[in-house]
């Protein structure tokens, strides 16, 4: 047998092939023709084919390369990372070696690295050769014929008609879907024939109407798209700020493959490259397809106009303060887990009178070595009796105006001619002592706490209903928090007080809420206090994706 003469004068031979050329010549009994055994026989010996195994044996066999470009052993190292310190965070005594390890896995370089790594190995490095182009014989067209099985489970895609030419075409591919998973069928495919029945000049609603009324395998005759969109499944998961119901949704391209989802739900976005309909699944959903949602974009023009709507030319007094980045529709969020001797602070918001003081006053009377409130400053004088940075840190009030311009100060107010507030720093020095910060300021003072430095978990507590409402206090004999002498009880105007300030908060606010309790029965509320501040101790849990970067 011949084969590839190498530059250096040497014959390179390969073994398989040698073999089966061998063999061939022994096969006596071959149903072929001569003309057929001596195809064979030349391409067996060509040095074209032998040249091309050679490529092939070096690529897959050479031990230097393989050392240089290892195959990843797995592309979800983060993934992975995550389940070791949600199960680290399961045992009920941890030893050393594991408290060892769950403080590691949280440093940000090897979670850095291992990023970098799953960012690598999910992208595919090897050469990608063109594709073959196709020859156009007589004006045809090229044509695929797919078959997929149909079952309970959608097909996965949805159609429209082309503006441009009038034609129907696959609109979208659901991730995960029937359609998907087949790989067969992609986004911008012309669909002529469904079961043998041309679809030329019919409406969408017409070719939904072949793919109900069949049974058992569906036969699909496309002409594929010039050029094909691959587009990697994303990583980003948000938090949902409204309801959604897709059954009711009259612009929703296929109901079918709606994804209905309720407000606080963690949604794992898949594909966002339609600008109003993105692709998505329920956080730890085991139904691998994706179902369609309404885009950012989309909901926040439903929003407006609902609004506009609800307004109309009128200034509404309770939207004052609104603006555009307060539309609540979708957070993007990561998991933070629980640190060793860093606590987050825990924030109570509420209406004046809910009985917040209340609450961080029994939480505190807890454990008053584990939980701490920060010092309040004031400018006003000192009085006898008063120690500076006990009841308060007593600051000129020149100092404290400057302070509060430069923003160093999470709330501040004016009572009687005297400032006084809270200070971030003084939020920061009961953090790093290994503390848990308790705070109750005005609900305005979010916008100062929410950052990624402070990290701080924010507890709504929100009235019941203006009947039980009354029905409680009075029961309890609740004193007014409106009375500074806490003489009498509440009046009928502040327990409607107390409701209009609760839908307000929740208006503007209710998006950056990670817990919510009622206060109707003040021991049950402290229950729930004590079971979330807990939780926020030993659980991770979804915070915004910039906190965690």
């Amino acid at each position: 047998m011949t084969s590839d003469v190498m530059g250096n004068g040497k014959k390179k031979t390969d073994p398989a092939l040698t073999d089966l050329y061998a063999n061939l010549q022994k096969a006596a009994n071959l149903p072929s023709t001569e003309e057929e055994l001596a195809f064979l026989n030349e391409l067996l010996q060509s040095k074209e084919l032998n040249a091309l195994v050679n490529i092939h044996n070096r690529i897959l066999g050479n031990v230097e390369r393989r050392r240089c470009f290892p195959i990843p052993a797995l592309s979800d190292g983060m993934h992975v990372l995550a389940d070791v310190l949600e199960l680290l965070l399961q045992q009920p005594q941890r030893t050393e070696e594991c408290q060892e390890l769950f403080l590691m896995l949280q440093k940000p370089l090897l979670q850095g690295l291992l990023c970098a790594h799953d960012a690598v190995a999910q992208k595919d490095y090897y050469p990608h050769l063109p594709d073959i182009p196709v020859e156009e014989d007589d004006g045809e067209q090229t044509i695929k014929i797919v078959q997929l099985v149909k079952s309970n489970e959608p097909l996965g895609a949805t159609i429209k008609t082309d503006e441009g030419t009038g034609k129907i075409v696959i609109a979208r591919v659901m991730h995960g879907g029937a359609a998907d998973r087949s790989g067969l069928i992609h986004v911008g495919d012309e669909v002529v024939e469904v079961n043998g029945i041309n679809v030329e000049g019919k409406e969408p609603n017409d070719v939904l109407a072949i793919l109900q009324s069949s049974e058992g395998t569906i036969t699909f005759k496309l002409v594929p798209a010039e050029s094909r969109l691959n587009s990697r499944e994303s990583k980003v998961r948000v938090r949902a700020h409204f309801d959604y119901d897709s059954s009711t949704d009259p612009y929703i391209p296929c109901k079918e493959a709606g994804l209905d989802f309720k407000k606080g739900d963690v949604l794992h976005i898949v594909c966002q490259d339609d600008q109003y309909w993105w692709q998505a699944r329920k956080e730890g959903d085991k139904n691998m397809r994706a179902g369609l949602i309404p885009s950012r974009a989309l909901q926040e023009k439903r929003i407006l106009h609902e609004r506009e709507s609800q307004n109309g030319d009128e200034e509404n007094a309770e939207n004052d303060d609104f603006d555009r980045e307060l539309i609540a529709t979708y957070e993007e969020v990561a998991k933070l887990y629980p640190r060793p001797g860093i606590f987050r602070p825990v924030v109570l918001i509420g209406p004046p009178g809910v009985g917040r003081n209340e609450l961080k006053r029994r939480l505190i009377d807890t454990d008053p070595e584990k939980f701490r409130t920060p010092t309040p400053f004031t400018s006003r004088s000192i009085k006898p009796g008063e120690v500076d940075g006990k009841e308060y840190f007593f600051v000129p009030r020149e100092q404290m105006e400057a302070d509060i311009e430069k923003g160093k100060y999470i709330e501040f107010g004016e009572y009687k001619g005297n400032l006084y507030g809270t200070s971030a720093d003084s939020v920061k020095v009961i953090v790093n002592s290994g503390h848990v910060c308790i705070l109750n300021p005005h609900y305005q003072a979010l916008k100062m706490l929410r950052t990624p430095q402070l990290k701080p978990y924010i507890v709504y507590i929100s009235p019941p209903s203006l009947d039980i409402l009354k029905e409680t206090r009075m029961a309890n004999h609740a004193r007014s928090t409106f009375d500074v002498d806490n003489s009498r009880g509440f009046t009928e105007d502040e327990f409607k007080d107390m409701i209009r300030h609760s839908e307000r908060i929740e208006f503007l606010y209710e998006h950056f809420f990670d817990e919510t309790i009622v206060n109707n029965d003040l021991v049950v509320a402290f229950g729930k206090l004590l079971t979330a501040v807990n939780r926020v101790e030993t659980e991770p849990l979804w915070v915004p994706a910039s906190w965690v970067q």
